[in-house]
């Protein structure tokens, strides 16, 4: 079902890129970044498949899933500070559903783990305020949150000029 929706959302975020200037574009992939789901990596493979530059896709589509993430973790490191000030420790409840996956995985992998490993499952703009909410210190989640979302944007930017490449 989500599948469905992610692959809907693709084709028509593919479709209104297309209809617009090359400079254009490159601006609308920065947006096209900060959509959950779609990020860094299906933003530069987007944007190499329709024909911008990988040196111009990458880096815009990277920079739009940063800026997302990014404010969402300021946000959230706030919203627990203030929301922990006065409590104390025992009084801590269990995380429960996707939060919960997220500690497991924190656990077993860290944080360097579950930013880098985390885009295969939940989007890097739930997983880096989760990881924020269990206790992750701000640093380290802009740190390899950041590598992640870098590194991927990069992988798939390559991917979408190699498949581009091979269908020319």
């Amino acid at each position: 079902m989500i599948f469905d929706f992610i692959t809907d959302l693709f084709v028509s975020l593919t479709q209104f890129v297309l209809g617009l200037d090359s400079w254009q574009q490159v601006a609308a992939l920065i947006l096209v970044g900060a959509i959950p789901f779609i990020e860094s990596y299906l933003g530069s493979f987007l944007g190499v498949l329709v024909g911008i530059d990988p040196f111009f896709a990458v880096p815009a589509a990277v920079l739009g899933n940063l800026l997302c993430t990014f404010v969402l973790i300021a946000t959230t490191s706030r919203v627990r500070a203030a929301a922990t000030r006065n409590s104390r420790p025992e009084g801590t409840p269990q995380p429960t559903g996707r939060k919960q996956k997220v500690a497991k995985y924190l656990d077993r992998f860290g944080v360097p783990g579950v930013a880098l490993l985390g885009p295969i499952v939940v989007a890097s703009q739930i997983t880096a305020p989760t990881l924020i909410a269990l206790g992750a210190t701000k640093r380290s989640v802009y740190l390899w949150v950041g590598i992640s979302i870098l590194g991927w944007g990069v992988a798939f930017g390559f991917f979408g000029n190699t498949l581009a490449g091979a269908l020319q």
